[in-house]
């Protein structure tokens, strides 16, 4: 009696890819949403003769562009990841990962210096409001990307190396770079 061979493997699910494109379409529309609740809120205070942006209040537009350039190596860093995922260098990985989350937090910090120095109160009127919430979320989803980066580079360090999850995390910070640049046009240059 011979026995059947087996089976053929069967083909990758990309459970991590399709996930992350999920979280980065649902960052798309959080961040979409709130953005669209910002220029409702800016058309009906024009409308009304209202300046939307209070008078007294300056945004610091240098800090405000350093973090959409900080999003171009960003992005070239997770890249780099994957790049040295795929070839199993655990060591340039690593260093792509601290970057990316280092870059993060620079981020982060650009945006503190923004609220200090536009010295808002949150309930100054709608502008804040609105200012603090898109912001605010924002600042919230790159802490959550922060700890996944460092989730990653756990992984890495621990020697899984998982070139899906390399990727899952680059296509995350590249939808974090493409909501930012929306924020940044709508909150920033439109004001």
């Amino acid at each position: 009696m011979q026995a059947l061979p087996a089976a053929p493997s069967p083909e990758p699910r990309r459970q991590l890819l399709l996930g992350a494109s999920l979280a980065s379409a649902a960052i798309g529309m959080l961040v979409g949403g709130m953005l669209a609740v910002w220029v409702l809120q800016r058309t009906r205070a024009h409308d009304l003769g209202q300046s939307w942006l209070p008078s007294d209040v300056t945004i610091p537009e240098v800090p405000a562009n350093v973090m959409l350039i900080a999003f171009l190596p960003l992005c070239i860093f997770a890249q780099w990841g994957v790049w040295a995922g795929r070839r199993n260098d655990r060591g340039h990985a690593l260093l792509a990962l601290g970057l990316t989350g280092l870059i993060a937090l620079m981020i982060v910090n650009a945006q503190a210096f923004v609220y200090h120095e536009m010295g808002l109160v949150v309930a100054e009127g709608a502008y804040a409001g609105m200012f603090y919430a898109v912001t605010g979320t924002y600042v919230a989803l790159l802490l959550a990307g922060v700890i996944f980066t460092i989730i990653v580079a756990f992984r890495q360090f621990g020697g899984r190396t998982d070139g899906e999850l390399l990727v899952a995390h680059a296509v995350f910070w590249y939808a974090m770079t493409a909501a930012f640049a929306a924020l940044w046009y709508v909150v920033y240059v439109l004001k």
